[in-house]
């Protein structure tokens, strides 16, 4: 039985008239090439190539088995299409709903491995700031979304026709203004330490910051400059023009397009929850392999410690608390 991967590296060469040339096209290096080759040659008990300074030919019975190799490679490829027809992988369009922080920093990798896994479905992106990406899974406008909720924060039941799955838990954090007294300590901070400090306080009236900006207040954090709508960008840039401090996520921290310093706090109970809302009354296949693609991008509830990534397990929630 000759490998699919050693038989395409072949045609390959003979279409390409050298090795090099036929490791570019393929995305190997030309003694990764070869060495493919020189097992298939080994599988065929026999030499395939002949390489001089002008080339690489193919012998006698390497033009036998590339006629035999287009053969089966081409039989491969459209079982590949016949399958993914039938699994519900084929043409359509997979619609997906996110928020900026999610869409930016988390969502590309998963999309170019469905791509290169899916190629014949279409993609749709859409911005949904949470909680709203819930109501479009719910009323089929998305197939699914990226949401997000914080702790603490009372919860909010979801629509009976849609599941949440979290795939990330992570700290918030302290950001500071560069060199800022309270920036860069290695041990945490605990949340009195923030008695007296300007804050710049995110939407304190929207559900899913109110548990955040409570423990804030209980604190004796002061509110300085406040932020009406949810914006990250904007809430990172005032903190590095020094207009206060403020609590975000560990993840808007090691993205801020403005030089922060960043402290953990004390207790670590602050978090956010970034979750996949999908449909629980049939979803479609497109969906369910985008949502396997994210388990193993981010492992199945996956809490990452700030500042160390390390996963830890996280339990699953049956309903989901506003998110910003």
């Amino acid at each position: 039985m000759y490998d699919p991967t050693r038989l395409a590296a072949l045609v390959a060469i003979s279409e390409a008239g050298s090795i090099t040339r036929a490791a570019e096209r393929l995305g190997y290096s030309p003694p990764a090439l070869s060495q493919q080759v020189a097992k298939l040659e080994r599988e065929a008990g026999t030499a395939l190539l002949v390489r001089s300074h002008r080339g690489t030919r193919l012998t006698g019975a390497g033009e036998l088995l590339v006629v035999r190799a287009r053969r089966v490679l081409d039989e491969m490829e459209l079982a590949r299409h016949e399958l993914a027809r039938l699994t519900g992988l084929s043409g359509g369009t997979l619609r997906l709903g996110t928020f900026q922080t999610a869409g930016i920093h988390l969502l590309p990798p998963v999309l170019s491995a469905f791509r290169r896994a899916h190629p014949d479905v279409a993609l749709a992106v859409a911005d949904y700031e949470p909680p709203h990406g819930i109501a479009a899974v719910a009323a089929g406008e998305v197939d699914l979304a990226l949401t997000h909720t914080y702790q603490p924060a009372p919860p909010v039941p979801l629509p009976s026709s849609v599941g949440v799955e979290p795939v990330l838990v992570e700290e918030l954090v302290l950001v500071t203004a560069p060199g800022h007294l309270l920036a860069g300590g290695s041990a945490r901070l605990p949340l009195a330490g923030l008695a007296g400090q300007p804050l710049i306080s995110m939407a304190p009236d929207h559900p899913p910051r109110q548990g955040v900006e409570a423990a804030l207040a209980r604190a004796g954090a002061t509110p300085s400059v406040l932020v009406e709508t949810p914006g990250y960008a904007l809430v990172c840039a005032l903190v590095s023009a020094g207009l206060g401090v403020a609590v975000v996520p560990e993840m808007v921290a090691a993205t801020a397009a403005t030089p922060v310093g960043t402290r953990l706090l004390e207790p670590g109970d602050l978090r956010r929850t970034i979750s996949v809302v999908h449909r629980t009354d049939g979803a479609a296949p497109a969906a369910d392999a985008f949502r396997a693609l994210l388990r193993g991008a981010f492992g199945r509830a996956g809490r990452h410690r700030a500042g160390d990534g390390r996963p830890e397990a996280a339990g699953r929630r049956d309903d989901v608390s506003q998110g910003s």
